[in-house]
């Protein structure tokens, strides 16, 4: 199981939401007032984790949305090439990810570096170096 239930009207700006089954960060979200006969609806804005695609979703506040579980986890930097190949500390697990988007972050990659890594829904991101 990699996300968890929620309710549309408890997202805040910064917080996961999966939208068309792609993990989104919220970037802005707006709640209408309920009229004579509806309900509030919200319109949340976010954009893609992995693909920075930005997407929304509308819809009454109550209805119901998944949000991502994050496993934060470390990592040693084993090779760095078109794609970044990573060994877990902990299950010694060898795995590859691409390359972060963030160029800061991009240039202190190294063998031998220990960086904090995001599983999100079965894919991995380098979040920060540590």
């Amino acid at each position: 199981m990699s996300t968890r239930p929620g309710e549309l009207g408890s997202l805040k700006p910064g917080n996961l939401v999966v939208i068309d089954g792609e993990p989104c960060k919220v970037v802005s979200i707006e709640k209408s007032k309920p009229g004579k006969h509806g309900s509030a609806k919200a319109r949340v804005v976010a954009i893609g984790l992995f693909d920075n695609v930005k997407r929304s979703i509308v819809g009454p506040v109550d209805s119901h949305i998944e949000i991502p579980i994050i496993s934060k986890r470390s990592a040693q930097v084993v090779s760095v090439m078109d794609t970044v190949q990573l060994m877990d500390l902990e299950t010694y697990e060898m795995f590859e990810t691409n390359l972060p988007e963030d160029e800061e972050l991009r240039k202190k990659l190294e063998p031998g570096v220990t960086v904090e890594y995001w599983e999100i829904m079965n894919r991995k991101m380098i979040v920060r170096i540590k």
